[in-house]
């Protein structure tokens, strides 16, 4: 029997709230049914420590508002309520949610300049199967002029999976995400700061200005994804007429590891590794944008770019920015798979 909404708060205290939050997340993650000890171990990865009992507990409470349901002895189950409340936590609760995972992703890219091996971060882009051949013409022409991060892509067809399994009578591409670079500078001793995600107003091909911006530190979605879902871009006729509209990241690095990064940026582009579009001096503004004290702004051109050149043209796109990790061997240049 399907339970309504009571209206309530899962609880007013917030260290209850984010231990029930853990719970509806863990039970997000699984198809099947999960006891509270099986809960307790997954918890446990997520640095909360709870015994089976006080599990128990949780689940009481939250079944009787009907977020979770039993399932005979099998364990419980997220019921759509359940899953709601996941979705509707609290903004503050997702604040800094996009940092902290372009920090996770980073440290967990691989990918060497030196061998050319290793993981790359990827974006995932949903479209029907029968509209890949035009939607990667477009996607080209971006990366031509320099507004992408990388040439090349990998295709997964539909049961394949690419972060997830693609659906029928669907595919997906995956374009290399920008937060690759801040991987390889992090594994190369250069800490990498994330700042804004921006709309970059582009005249005569070249970057103008920042028209928009928005904290990743204060985000709880993807700023870049933002803008082009909004239709604020104008990535096509950027790519085509030198003027318009593109997502990018503003990044600041230390000064005194500058010389090393320009370094690896060069290394990258014998890989077709490129998205950097402007460095600029110690403690000096880029673009118009302050920068701290001993750093050095640099302004990368989002990874969605591309793709979100083909959706201004009408194809329907759905997509996920830093999405998944990728061996970099996957990838073919986007000309190939045309």
């Amino acid at each position: 029997m399907v339970q309504r909404a009571t209206g309530q708060p899962l609880s007013d205290d917030r260290d209850v709230r984010r231990k029930m939050l853990a719970i509806l997340r863990v039970l997000s993650r699984c198809d099947t049914p999960l006891g509270a000890r099986a809960i307790g171990r997954e918890l446990e990865k997520l640095g909360i420590e709870l015994s089976e009992r006080q599990v128990r507990y949780h689940l009481q409470f939250m079944d009787e508002r009907g977020l979770t349901e039993a399932v005979g002895n099998a364990g419980r189950v997220l019921t759509d309520l359940g899953r709601h409340e996941l979705d509707a936590a609290q903004v503050a609760e997702k604040v800094g949610f996009v940092a902290a995972r372009i920090d996770r992703l980073a440290y967990s890219t691989t990918f060497d300049p030196a061998t050319g091996e290793g993981d790359v971060i990827l974006n995932v882009s949903l479209l029907k199967a029968e509209d890949l051949p035009e939607a990667l013409s477009y996607a080209k022409v971006a990366v031509d002029v320099g507004l992408s991060m990388s040439g090349m892509a990998v295709v997964a067809h539909e049961g394949e999976v690419l972060g997830e399994v693609v659906p029928e009578g669907m595919v997906a591409v995956g374009t290399v995400c920008s937060v690759t670079l801040n991987g390889v500078l992090l594994h190369h001793y250069i800490p990498v700061s994330s700042v804004y995600g921006g709309l970059l107003q582009v005249r005569d091909g070249r970057p103008l200005r920042f028209v928009e911006l928005v904290s990743y530190s204060g985000s709880s979605i993807d700023p870049l994804h933002i803008f082009i879902a909004s239709g604020l871009t104008s990535s096509w006729q950027a790519a085509t007429e030198g003027e318009g509209m593109v997502g990018a990241g503003f990044r600041e690095i230390p000064a005194v590891a500058v010389d090393d990064a320009l370094e690896l940026i060069e290394q990258l582009k014998d890989h077709d590794l490129n998205g950097v579009l402007a460095v600029g001096a110690p403690g000096q503004p880029l673009l118009e944008l302050p920068v701290g004290m001993d750093r050095v702004g640099m302004v990368v051109v989002g990874g969605l770019t591309p793709m979100a050149a083909a959706s201004e043209r009408g194809i329907k796109i759905e997509q996920h920015a830093m999405s998944t990790t990728c061996p970099y061997s996957r990838l073919t240049p986007i000309d190939e798979l045309i």
